[in-house]
């Protein structure tokens, strides 16, 4: 019965972008059975190499922003339902993929692979959140930052966002923006 439930999780999972480390995290199915099925979902090998590493990415302008949206939906999802953090996790993701605007290229800024390894450094403290002094929200930021002074992206951007803003026309990312002009995106997380 587990194996079913492994089987299907992590089915799940590679059809996300999932890699297999986090495969092998999250499921109790061997390595050389998680590389068939890799193939079999996929169609190709699973990629090698290192998962990224590195909590300076979360901080940045953009990846905050969608990494902080993520990782409100999953704080929702926990709080509200009584379900196991694997798929709190999936569910946040499948909310974030389709709410959030992809990139130009079609794929998403926070991939499934960086969502996990958010919830690993926030579980580890290396990560947390603060909300912004601003408009409210909250938002990623080293564990223990200070509360007081914290503005957000979205209250105070950098300029290279607002030349990326007048260039995207993505229908999520003009909601947002006629939000904030109205002062109307001060909503209080769950």
């Amino acid at each position: 019965m587990q194996e079913s439930r492994d089987i299907q999780l992590a089915m799940e999972l590679i059809a996300l972008g999932a890699r297999l480390p986090i495969l092998e995290n999250e499921t109790c199915l061997s390595r050389s059975r998680l590389l068939r099925l890799y193939k079999e979902v996929k169609g190709t090998p699973a990629p090698k190499g290192l998962l990224p590493f590195s909590a300076d990415w979360f901080l940045s302008w953009e990846q905050n922003i969608h990494s902080s949206a993520f990782y409100n939906a999953y704080l929702c999802l926990i709080r509200i339902g009584n379900i196991p953090t694997i798929e709190a996790m999936i569910k946040a993701y499948r909310l974030y993929l389709e709410l959030c605007p992809q990139r130009q290229d079609g794929g998403p800024v926070l991939g499934l692979t960086r969502a996990w390894i958010l919830l690993r450094f926030i579980d580890s403290q290396l990560l947390g959140q603060t909300r912004c002094k601003q408009c409210g929200g909250a938002f990623i930021t080293y564990a223990f930052h200070p509360p007081h002074n914290f503005v957000c992206s979205f209250c105070h951007p950098p300029s290279r966002a607002v030349k990326k803003r007048k260039l995207s026309h993505a229908a999520a990312d003009n909601r947002i923006y006629n939000l904030r002009q109205r002062n109307m995106c001060n909503v209080k997380p769950c």
